[in-house]
This record gives structure tokens, sequence and C-alpha cells, in this order.
């Protein structure tokens, strides 16, 4: 729990560009921006259902998010994992 709390402080301390600022997060189909750099996507197991994550980078302000595709969880989505 402690460590999931400093990763929060950690990366409410980031500073976002306008365009990451403006991705709405936890949500599935909501768009990324056209300076997100796509890399590497992997398999994760939830429940009964494989899901595929997608890692990106900004471009401009070097933010690393991770895209969650579940079809079966509309809170999945973008989630912001550092720089």
């Amino acid at each position: 729990m402690t460590d999931d709390l400093n990763r929060q402080n950690e990366l409410k301390k980031m500073s976002l560009c306008d365009s990451c600022a403006g991705i709405q997060r936890n949500w599935r189909r909501a768009p990324g921006h056209a300076e997100l750099v796509q890399g590497n996507n992997r398999q994760e197991k939830r429940g009964p259902t494989q899901v595929t994550i997608t890692q990106y980078r900004c471009d401009r302000c070097g933010t690393a998010w991770e895209y969650e595709n579940n079809k079966a969880d509309v809170r999945a989505g973008w989630s912001v994992v550092g720089r």
C-alpha cells in the first residue's frame, strides 16, 4: 500500500504536456494524441480473458503511457506509468 501511495505521489509531481493532460484516463476507446509513439505490447490475463497492453511514450514531454484493450472492462484504457 505504501509503495502504491508513493507511486501516486510521484505521478502527481510529473508535469504533462497539454496533449497528454487532455487524454481521458481509465476509459476504453478514449483517443490518445498524435505525439504518442507506440512501443511494445504484451498479453496479460484478466480473469477469464486475455487483454492486450500497449506501451506508448510522448515525444513532447517523455511521459510513458500504457493502453489496456479489454473489451470486458469499460474502465480499462489509458494510464500513466512514469517517465
